[in-house]
């Protein structure tokens, strides 16, 4: 192997060493997925991306922008659709798995990238795609500048009532969703109660264990904030508890439960699905070094939810953590109101760009707007006014920093998307066999 095929297997063994020992049939798979194409490789590798980034300079993340909330694995396909704790559907940044403190850029240098290695699957020209890089920066700077400027600033969002195209289109397929849907694909009801289906993916706990999660849940109750807790006495009682396997490629082995809770009422199509998932390690903790850190999360669960009510305003309502076996898990809602945005459809430059736009200021949102009950760890300073002052006068410099880098960076991608293929072909990662047996 070459000197970077070496590289690239020595980082995502040491990255998933532990749960690779626990699953390496579920790595298989989604080594597997990784192999499909340039983009579902650097999906998949996050690892790499920050051990690039630590021998890189950066001229714009200097003093507290290096100690920024960031979002730690910003691609273009991290985006989609929720419902806040208010009722309203917001399109947003989503999956805070990698959440981290680092360097504001390094989401935007992540996020360009992979806007150039979606450029480049469509075909697009160099200057199509350093268009589409360049109007994402200039939407997420002037986005900031927004927040310098108004006092009201946790009342912005991407809504029904504000978006178009792409985005637009999003939040309507999840208002198309319905809660009793979710419940008919993942329940029954059984002797007039509700309880989990057995199927794929689904594993029946024995009584030690169920025990150990109700205990975990009960532990879990005291990090819903009080402002976000329902005043009913039924809500949040358990009916039934599942273990859960094979719900995403990126969690791939990772520990996971279900567990359906009572809703807001005794109706039984108001009935709450929380997924209890093993928090894993950010991919930035492996090249951030800073004191304040280390005893600032109890574990990869808290730092999950914690990092969530960081950089999403008016988050889940259920979002929080807890612990199992001395194991960190982060707990939130199932919610049919979660739609990924889909670029599949997306031909045309012009319909893109708009798109970008709107990725632009939710990425501006994520960085600037914290949520009140994000306790525990701060960033005392105002990133928006921090990031304004870097690049005064100088946007035009940050633009072309990042299309080069991007440009770079896509190519490299590709390149290294065929050093991991060949690799894994050949039994390059031990013990995640191409085949198995």
């Amino acid at each position: 192997m070459s000197e970077r095929s070496e590289q690239i297997v020595s980082i995502l063994e040491n990255a998933f060493a532990d749960r690779v020992r626990r699953d390496p049939a579920a790595f298989r798979k989604r080594f597997r997925k990784m192999a499909a194409d340039p983009f579902a490789f650097y999906r998949g590798s996050a690892a790499l991306y920050y051990a690039d980034m630590a021998d890189r300079d950066d001229p714009w993340a200097t003093g507290a922008l290096s100690r920024a909330w960031i979002h730690g694995d910003l691609h273009a396909e991290n985006f989609g659709t929720y419902l806040n704790d208010q009722g309203r559907l917001i399109f947003d940044v989503n999956d805070f798995d990698e959440a981290y403190l680092g360097h504001f850029t390094w989401d935007l240098q992540r996020c360009a990238a992979s806007l150039a290695l979606i450029g480049w699957r469509k075909a697009f020209p160099d200057e199509v795609i350093d268009e589409l890089i360049a109007r994402y920066i200039r939407s997420y700077l002037d986005q900031v500048a927004y927040y310098t400027q108004s006092d009201r600033d946790k009342d912005w969002a991407l809504r029904l009532d504000n978006a178009r195209g792409p985005v637009r289109r999003t939040l309507l397929d999840a208002r198309s969703a319905s809660r009793i849907d979710l419940l008919t694909a993942n329940t029954v009801v059984v002797d007039e109660d509700r309880q989990f289906l057995d199927g794929s993916g689904v594993r029946r706990l024995d009584d030690d264990e169920h025990e150990r999660v109700l205990r975990a849940y009960e532990r879990y109750l005291d990090t819903v904030p009080q402002t976000k807790r329902t005043p009913n006495e039924i809500a949040f009682e358990v009916k039934d508890v599942v273990g859960r396997s094979g719900f995403g490629i990126g969690s791939a082995g990772l520990r996971a439960y279900n567990v359906l809770l009572e809703g807001r009422s005794e109706a039984l199509e108001n009935d709450v699905i929380l997924s209890v998932k093993e928090g894993n390690v950010a991919a930035a903790s492996a090249v951030v070094h800073d004191e304040r850190l280390a005893g600032a999360f109890e574990h990869h669960g808290h730092r999950t939810a914690l990092s969530q009510r960081a950089l999403q305003v008016h988050t889940d309502p259920y979002l929080g953590w807890t612990e199992i076996d001395g194991t960190g898990f982060v707990v939130s809602e199932l919610s049919p109101y979660e739609s990924d945005l889909e670029w599949d459809d997306l031909t045309e430059p012009d319909e893109i760009t708009e798109l970008v736009t709107d990725l632009g200021k939710a990425t501006a949102k994520m960085h600037c707007v914290s949520d009140a009950d994000a306790e525990g760890l701060a960033v005392d300073e105002q990133v928006e006014n921090l990031v304004l002052a870097r690049v005064d006068g100088r946007v035009g410099e940050l633009v072309s920093w990042v299309q080069e880098f991007a440009r770079e960076y896509a190519e490299l991608t590709r390149a290294d998307h065929a050093r991991f293929v060949d690799a894994f072909r050949h039994g390059g990662f031990g013990r995640v066999s191409a085949v198995a047996g």
